[in-house]
C-alpha cells in the first residue's frame, strides 16, 4: 500500500502564494509520474501539473508561468509552488502517484485532497 498526504493548503488573497506538499510513504520502488489535480465545486477533476522522477514536467495551460511543480526523490515528496494566484485557482487539490513495486506491478494512488482558496 502507498499513502499520499497533502499539506500546505489554506486561504490566500488574489495575487498571493501558497506551497503544497505531497509526501508518499509505503511499499514501492519508485513513483512515476507524480501529478497534481484539482477539482472546483461543480467541475470535473483536472490535471494541474505533473513531474517525472527525472525532473521533466508538464504544466496545464491555466497555470503556466504561475505554478511550479517539483519533487525531492530522496524524500518521496512532490511540491506545487503556486504564485500570482487567482480566484479561479480555488479548488480541492489532489496528488496522484503511479507506484512501481518490486514485483513489477504498477498501481495508482491518490491523496485525500486539500482545500485551496484564493479570495479577497
Amino acid at each position: 500500500q502507498v499513502h499520499l498526504v497533502e499539506s500546505g493548503g489554506g486561504s490566500v488573497q488574489p495575487g498571493g502564494s501558497l506551497r503544497l506538499s505531497c509526501a508518499a510513504t509505503g511499499n514501492f520502488v519508485s513513483l512515476n509520474p507524480m501529478i497534481w489535480y484539482r477539482q472546483a465545486p461543480g467541475s470535473q477533476r483536472g490535471q494541474v501539473a505533473g513531474i517525472m522522477s527525472g525532473g521533466s514536467t508538464n504544466d496545464g495551460d491555466s497555470v503556466k508561468g504561475r505554478f511550479t511543480v517539483s519533487r525531492d526523490n530522496a524524500r518521496n515528496t512532490m511540491y506545487l509552488q503556486m504564485d500570482s494566484m487567482k480566484p479561479g485557482d480555488t479548488a480541492v487539490y489532489y496528488c496522484m502517484a503511479c507506484a512501481f513495486r518490486e514485483s513489477g506491478s504498477v498501481a495508482e494512488f491518490w491523496g485525500q485532497g486539500i482545500q485551496v482558496t484564493a479570495s479577497s
